[in-house]
């Protein structure tokens, strides 16, 4: 199952001890994948999902909240007959009744009246997530999204968002406009909200030990850096002192720069602090450095000097 999924499974068992709570996650099931239909003069409340567990929530929602059971069709999904739709119906005018003028129903989006609480927001965030949200496996990386059929849907979302100071955002894709977070604190904070506890701690173990993955190859990746840095100045410090010694002689040079010379060739991978203690006397990190610099200005002005007489 993928993480997405395991979220919704955890949700489906979610239910708020408040009535008016489980009305307002009715309403966004209702709203993302409902619809109401007039057949025959008569009106009636439809929900169809792919998801089992999205259908589960919400059967058991409407008998919590309005004592009333929906008629339940299961049929099987385009030409292939792979996958099941689940379509759940209320039809009795009285029972319709009663719950359109429980979730005070607006077309376009859920009426604010029915969003005034916190734990109403939290419920219909919930109830969205299940029947129009997703998210990305957190190992590729961080996306969760609730995908509306209207601007208005969207933002209503947005806003509800922002109360809980979370900042989503709205892109269109296609003909539905899409809300999204990417931040990873962000959705953590969002599956808090939602009360998905074990799919925040899945979650957040797997972003620390991503962080840990990445400052331990970001520390081996400096560390290799830095020891090809010492490396090609290494080599090159001792081309400098073999040019030295070939165009002019070590003899020649001051007698502290023929001691640096003479112990960089005979440690060419040693680091500048062991170098300086291999010197007599010892010298520090910047002596050495110093002496080193020294040399390579002297190979620059001979290979200059050879270059002029060409």
């Amino acid at each position: 199952m993928s993480f997405s999924g395991k979220v919704k499974e955890e949700l489906a068992n979610v239910y708020s001890s408040s009535r008016h709570c489980q009305i307002a996650e009715t309403a966004a099931i209702i709203e993302f994948c409902g619809k109401i239909v007039e057949e025959e003069g008569r009106i009636a409340i439809k929900i169809q999902t792919e998801n089992k567990t999205v259908a589960r929530k919400y059967f058991t929602l409407v008998r919590k909240a309005f004592n009333i059971y929906s008629d339940v069709l299961v049929r099987l999904n385009g030409r292939q007959g792979k996958n099941f739709i689940y379509v759940l119906e209320v039809a009795g005018q009285e029972d319709v009744e009663s719950i359109l003028k429980s979730i005070k129903y607006q077309e376009e989006k859920t009426s604010p009246l029915l969003l005034k609480n916190s734990c109403c927001k939290r419920a219909f965030l919930r109830g969205a997530y299940m029947a129009a949200g997703s998210m990305s496996a957190p190992e590729k990386g961080y996306h969760l999204e609730y995908v509306c059929t209207g601007n208005e849907q969207a933002e209503q979302l947005v806003d509800i968002l922002k109360d809980f100071s979370l900042d989503g955002k709205i892109v269109l894709r296609k003909k539905y406009y899409v809300v999204y977070i990417k931040e990873g604190e962000g959705i953590v904070d969002l599956l808090n909200i939602m009360e998905a506890h074990k799919a925040l701690m899945d979650l957040e173990n797997l972003r620390i030990l991503k962080e840990v993955r990445n400052s331990v190859n970001r520390r081996v990746n400096c560390e290799a850096a830095n020891i090809t840095k010492t490396v090609n100045a290494a080599s090159r410090q001792v081309e400098d002192i073999l040019f030295i010694k070939e165009r002019y002689g070590l003899k020649k040079l001051p007698e502290n720069l023929q001691e640096m010379a003479q112990i960089r060739l005979e440690n060419p991978d040693t680091a500048l602090k062991e170098l300086g203690e291999l010197l007599d006397p010892p010298v520090g990190k910047s002596g050495v450095n110093h002496r080193l610099r020294k040399l390579a200005e002297i190979a620059r002005r001979l290979k200059a000097q050879e270059e002029e007489k060409l």
